[in-house]
């Protein structure tokens, strides 16, 4: 392998990374982490801290004041296990599901208009790539 690419490939990678940070504080909507734990719940349905915590690989406590939060806001309600009255899980409400429609047409928007120019095969590459990238990480953070 050669180093010359990999510099170049973490290069990019650290900017692609800086740069969705910056378009995403810039963006009105929903931050990085509540997107995030909105989009797991309305994908997975409900769950408790420790699922959303292992499934998102954060920390408990981290997911703990996250929901919190999405309940505040009424994205999310808390409500008891029904299997065990000591833990609870969260489920994501219509508040939160519009604001997590509104702020996904919101990202697509941005993406269509950045690969606006970019053939439908090159789209189509650049996210089989991502895809196989984000793979790859996920299974070395499994080992």
């Amino acid at each position: 392998m050669n180093d010359e690419t990999i510099a170049g490939i973490e290069k990019e990678i650290t900017s692609f990374i800086r740069r969705i940070i910056l378009s995403e504080k810039r963006m009105d909507g929903l931050d990085r982490s509540t997107y995030v734990i909105l989009r797991q719940l309305a994908s997975h349905g409900p769950a408790g801290v420790k699922k959303l915590s292992d499934d998102l690989q954060l920390d408990s406590s981290t997911i703990s004041r996250q929901a919190a939060a999405l309940v505040q806001k009424n994205y999310a309600v808390k409500e008891p296990n029904p299997a065990d009255g000591r833990s609870y899980f969260y489920q994501i409400t219509d508040t939160g599901k519009k604001e997590l429609e509104a702020n996904r047409e919101r990202r697509y928007g941005r993406l269509r208009y950045m690969l606006s120019e970019w053939p439908e095969e090159d789209r189509k590459i650049f996210g089989e790539l991502l895809r196989r990238y984000n793979e790859g990480v996920e299974d070395m953070n499994d080992q």
